[in-house]
């Protein structure tokens, strides 16, 4: 897939872009270098190929090393509501803002 000065005019008018005559001329080469590699990427061969549910998933079974889940400051919640100009049942209470 190549592109063409007008593909970029159009693809700057969707995109809501303000290019200069230099700047176009820039675009359509780095652009087409980007389709390019896509392109490329589309020739590989993935039939039968399992996609990843993370990248974590190539390496096997590993350990996180996360933290226990446990409470470490105060419940502070009627401090912290003080200054609230509006509370039901510990909530702030704010102005409707959808009808």
């Amino acid at each position: 897939m190549s592109l063409t000065a007008v593909d970029i005019d159009r693809l700057a008018h969707l995109a809501r872009l303000g290019l200069t005559p230099d700047e176009r001329v820039q675009m359509l080469p780095q652009l087409n270098d980007f389709f390019g590699i896509v392109e490329k990427m589309r020739a590989v061969n993935t039939e039968g190929i399992t996609p990843l549910a993370h990248p974590v998933d190539v390496m096997g079974e590993i350990s996180l090393r996360l933290r226990e889940d446990t409470v470490s400051e105060p419940n502070q919640r009627e401090l912290n509501q003080r200054s609230a100009p509006a509370l039901e049942n510990g909530l702030f209470l704010v102005p409707k803002v959808i009808d």
